[in-house]
Parts: structure tokens; sequence; C-alpha cells
């Protein structure tokens, strides 16, 4: 234990003088008893009153706003059969009991890491938990602790992707039975890298904090319907118009999850109301469609289209073309003030280590979409950033990005 942790834990007993017993891990101070003592002290029967398993209210990562905070049904069940919904999943799909070895590389305070987390201290496994995401490092306890499961996004793939071929080749990771991804789109040539260098052990799902609906997919279903986030295995997914019609295959509109988990947004009635589908049905604001197989496939959030000169423009595509180039290590893209179309589309991106920011590079990339995308989906200009802002999970918060332009214009969005 640290000096400074010890005066850490002694400066907390004068700011909370009502509390009568202190624990303490790893070596006490005054004031603090042994919470390995504590624990070997006590029974191993159960409770005579039995404990009622409690659940998380976790908020919304505020990507494109303001985080929610979501309540959800408390479900009235004894401790000792909690199951937050990841338990089975882990369990029955992806094979989790008390011999696997799991590495989290995100923080627990967002619903993804901690749901899982969960789920494999309740099945009996290892956790390796990183405090903050280095893609070398990953690859590094992957082979230390012979990892065998790990949740990862999209942007830790790509940061991986991204070391050279000395690194990748340094570290075994074929301890690796099980790697899941979620949290954002991941671009089609990304994923099939990781596939081809991890093999077919990658499994994507989409959901949400918020709990009502969530679609899987495997590697050999993916490669079957490359860009898909799967099918659902909670709730039903409808594809909607912006008046709540139902749409055909094919056609790209709001997803929105029926029969699914009942949820509120904490004390905020109009964002509640503002999820929800005239029959009850409930969405995250991602626009998608089904395709003939009942596949969902992400466009983008509907928060983050571009309307320019009347034409929908959805900013994820040219985000993952970006993403791929040789000189790019992050990109975001977003729609900014144009005087005679509304909106124009920007991209602000990071470049790899050692490659110089300029005009010069700008047009470089502008040709590069040029190449691949429709006229009106590529970037009118360029700028550049050392980093980019992503939350701890890797989220990229393109919010505060966007928001810095309409300000500077005298816009607000």
């Amino acid at each position: 234990m640290t000096r400074l942790l010890c005066l850490k834990a002694a400066d907390m007993m004068d700011k909370t003088p009502a509390v009568e017993l202190r624990l303490m891990l790893d070596g006490t101070v005054d004031g603090y008893e042994s919470y390995e003592s504590a624990v070997e002290a006590q029974s191993p029967e159960p409770l005579d009153e039995q404990r009622i398993a409690g659940m998380d209210m976790l908020y919304s990562s505020g990507t494109t706003g303001m985080p929610k905070g979501i309540t959800r049904a408390f479900p009235n069940e004894p401790l000792e059969l909690w199951n937050n919904g990841v338990t089975g999943l882990c369990q029955l799909l992806f094979g989790v009991d008390d011999t696997k070895r799991y590495l989290s590389p995100a923080p627990f305070y967002h619903a993804a890491p901690l749901r899982f987390c969960m789920a494999q201290h309740a099945l009996g496994a290892t956790i390796v938990a990183m405090e903050n995401f280095d893609a070398e490092r990953y690859l590094q306890l992957v082979d230390e602790y012979d990892i065998t499961h790990s949740q990862v996004v999209p942007t830790m793939f790509v940061r991986m992707l991204k070391l050279d071929e000395e690194t990748c080749n340094k570290y075994d990771v074929s301890s690796l039975k099980c790697a899941i991804h979620a949290a954002a789109p991941c671009p089609i040539p990304t994923k099939e890298a990781m596939i081809g260098w991890w093999g077919p052990i990658v499994w994507e799902y989409y959901a949400g904090t918020e709990g009502m609906g969530m679609t899987l997919v495997n590697s050999a279903e993916w490669l079957a319907h490359k860009g898909t986030v799967g099918r659902a295995v909670v709730g039903t997914v409808k594809i909607c118009d912006d008046e709540g019609n139902e749409l055909p295959t094919g056609q790209s509109g709001t997803v929105y999850f029926a029969d699914g988990r009942p949820f509120a947004y904490h004390n905020d009635q109009k964002k509640t109301a503002e999820s929800r589908h005239p029959k009850g049905w409930s969405t995250l604001g991602d626009v998608g469609y089904l395709d003939a197989d009942g596949f969902l496939h992400l466009t983008d959030r509907k928060a983050f289209m571009i309307i320019s000169g009347g034409v929908n423009i959805y900013p994820q595509e040219c985000e993952n073309l970006l993403i791929n180039h040789p000189k790019v290590m992050d990109c975001a893209v977003f729609g900014v003030p144009n005087a005679d179309f509304g909106e124009e589309v920007k991209a602000v991106i990071q470049p790899m280590p050692g490659v110089d920011p300029g005009p010069a590079l700008a047009e470089e990339l502008i040709a590069f979409c040029g190449q691949h995308l429709a006229r009106q989906k590529v970037p009118r200009s360029i700028d550049f950033e050392a980093e980019l802002p992503r939350l701890p999970t890797g989220k990229l918060y393109k919010r505060l990005l966007k928001d810095e332009y309409w300000k500077a214009a005298g816009r607000s969005i």
C-alpha cells in the first residue's frame, strides 16, 4: 500500500465521522480494520434473512448530448440468483466458467464493462483490468495472462491494427477464445482484418445501457452479412420512418425494439417520451435497415445526420473509410454551417505518428474520399488535431468537436 493511499484513507476519517466500521485491503492504518480478516471471520452459511439482489442505475455515455440516467424494473431475486442479463449470455454462448480469464480494457462506470465483469465474477472467471487502454499493453496482457475472453470497442481494434508488424507478432494471442465488441459500428475492413488475425472468435452485439433490446452476430454470420450488427436476441427490431410507419426490408429508418425490456430516463419524462414509438416500442436514436435474412445494419446515429442542400448524409461511411487510411490515426466527420447549403461535411483528423498535418495531407485525404464516396459525402475541408476526444470506453465524443465549429460560426445546434 502506498503512503499516499494511507494518507488519503486517514483523511477520510474526519470526513465520515458517523461511520462505525472502516475496512482496508492489503494492510491497515489507524482507524481501519483488515478487510481480509473481517471476511475470514464470517460464516459461510447463508443468512437467515436472505438479501435481495440489487441492480445498477447507470447513465448513458452522452456522446450526442447530456448523459441520461436509466432506471429499469427492480429484480425481486435473492442475491445468490443474481443475473444482470449478461451472465447467461457469457455462460451459454461465450463459454465462460471458473477456468476462464477475462481482460477488461475499459472503465467499470460504463454499462458494458461493468455488467460483463460482474458476469465474469458470478461465473467464477478471473478478471484482468486495464486502467487505460494501450494497444501494445493489451496484447502483452493477453499473452502474459493467457486471456481467453475480452470485450473491446472498434477503435481498440483500429489501434491494434495500426501497430507495426513486429509489435503485433511479438505477443501470443492464441489463448483468446472469444472477443466481443460493441458500442459503435465497426468498419468492414477493420473487422475483416481482426477475424483474419485472431480467427473466427469475434462476436458483435448492438444494445444500449437502457437494455431494452439486443442483437448478436458471430464471425461466420458476419462474414456472410458484412457490416451487420446481428439479429435480435432481446426484443424485435422494427425499422420506421419519421412518421412511425414500418419500412420494408432494405430501407433505412429509425431502429426500434418491440417487446423489449422496459426502462425510463430518470427524472426526464420528455426524453423518455421521445424514445418511444406510438406503439410503445423504444429506440436509442440509431438509424439502420434490415436485410433479407433479418440482420440489422446500422447507418449512423440520427443526431449525427448532416443535411446539406436538402440531402441527408450520414458521416459514419466517411469515417469508416478514413480510419483505414495508413496516414490516419483517428478521425471524426460531422456537419458544420454553410451559408448556401445549411451544412457541409467537415473531417477532423489525428494523423499517424510521424505524419505531418497540413494542406498536402488534407488534399490527399479529400482525393482519397472522392475515389470511394459519392460527391456529397466527401469532406469539403479537413482540419487536424493532435488527439481527438474519446471517452475512456473508446467512444468518440464527437459532440465536443461539432459544438466548437457551430459556436465559432455564431450558431447553436
